[in-house]
């Protein structure tokens, strides 16, 4: 699923572009959007800010009551949120300053399908791509990207899993070791380690019989019957091709 966000003062325009994102999903059914209008850039900012709302993508007017949308962008930048973020509008003053808050594309009013659908396709096949390399994990009320590659190992500690980064960084998450897993499994180098870990083998410094020693110094200590598999899995992960 990807979310898309519309913010644009004129219902008539969000009328438009919606009925442009309609068009886009009847043509492709695979691809499942979801819609979010909001008729200023306070209401989105509030969203973003206070309720963790995390668009893939945000298509934005520019020239709104109350918050430019440049404005609303920099705020968005600068409260660490990585949305991409296309322009609509009906001026090319401001084309600039929109390149300075990172924004995918500045597309002049009106938009129409033959401007847009190209450019979803873009947008949304490097959101996919992205999806294969993050996850997207509620940490401390608000949805986070974590970079698979910065996850050395997860540990069960009672009603919650905290996840390790390799930088030192904890976060708690309030899901089950299964649920985490199952977001983990498609990516070969994260194994289960009885039911109280989750290791990526790229931090497994050695292993033996007993335990499992990883690159920070910490020790995992192998459950009965578990070190056959886990060295099965840590050879073929280095030594067979994908």
């Amino acid at each position: 699923m990807y979310r898309i966000a519309i913010c644009d003062d004129e219902t008539e325009e969000l009328d438009k572009t919606e009925q442009i994102l309609l068009a886009y999903q009847k043509k492709y059914p695979d691809t499942d959007l979801v819609t979010d209008r909001f008729a200023n850039a306070k209401e989105i900012l509030e969203g973003i800010r206070e309720n963790g709302y995390a668009p893939d993508l945000l298509l934005m007017d520019i020239y709104m009551p109350g918050k430019l949308g440049i404005d609303a962008a920099r705020e968005l930048r600068g409260m660490g949120n990585g949305s991409r973020i296309v322009f609509l509008t009906a001026s090319k003053e401001h084309a600039l300053d929109a390149f300075g808050v990172d924004a995918v594309q500045y597309l002049v009013k009106p938009v129409s399908e033959e401007m847009l659908f190209p450019l979803l396709d873009r947008l949304l096949g490097e959101a996919a791509e992205e999806r294969r390399k993050y996850l997207l994990l509620r940490i401390d009320g608000r949805i986070q990207r974590v970079p698979l590659n910065d996850i050395a190992y997860c540990e069960a500690q009672r009603k919650t899993q905290c996840l390790f980064l390799a930088d030192g960084t904890q976060h708690r998450l309030h899901t089950t070791m299964a649920e985490l897993y199952k977001m983990l499994v498609p990516w070969r180098e994260f194994v289960r380690v009885g039911v109280a870990y989750i290791v990526n083998l790229e931090y497994i410094e050695s292993l033996n019989a007993q335990e499992i020693c990883l690159n920070d110094g910490k020790r995992i200590y192998l459950p009965r019957g578990a070190y056959k598999t886990l060295k099965e899995q840590y050879f073929r992960y280095y030594c067979e091709p994908e």
